[in-house]
């Protein structure tokens, strides 16, 4: 399971460690690339906050998803374009000798990506930030109330 933030520069070329805690997890499941693609998030329906991040996935993961696409009725408008924004970015990464992505410039641009970057393991995926961008997030999340939520998770 990927957890934990970790802060890395990005070279200038794209290229961005990935953390040793998530290349044992990688190993362990013989994968030698993450799946990224790109993602966004509104905290509240009146927050001006509008938060570009990637999300990295083994491709075992990302099969998943594809299946639960794919058995998605196909003339529903919003699935389709739910489909379309996150499959239409959709990148395979393989990690180099270095243990490190080089992530592409579209996904880069998108996620308004800097030198400094943070990795966010969320069990299943990484989720790729510009630093400055998730510690605005994480201050935003200070904020809200996650009671309902853990009483949905049953915790």
């Amino acid at each position: 399971m990927f957890t934990g933030t970790h802060f890395y520069s990005m070279d200038s070329k794209g290229r961005v460690s990935i953390p040793s805690r998530y290349r044992e997890i990688l190993q362990e499941r013989k994968e030698r690339q993450l799946v990224l693609t790109n993602f966004h998030q509104t905290l509240q329906k009146d927050s001006p906050d509008n938060f570009r991040y990637l999300l990295a996935f083994t491709l075992e993961e990302w099969q998943k998803i594809e299946v639960k696409l794919a058995e998605q009725p196909q003339l529903q408008a919003n699935l389709r374009n739910f489909q379309r924004y996150i499959a239409s970015k959709v990148e395979n990464c393989p990690l180099d000798r270095l243990g490190r992505i080089l992530i592409p410039p579209h996904l880069r641009d998108y996620a308004g990506l800097s030198r400094e970057v943070c990795l966010v393991g969320t069990v299943r995926s990484i989720e790729i930030w510009d630093r400055a961008s998730f510690e605005a997030h994480m201050k935003e999340l200070e904020e809200f109330n996650f009671e309902g939520i853990l009483g949905e998770l049953s915790i």
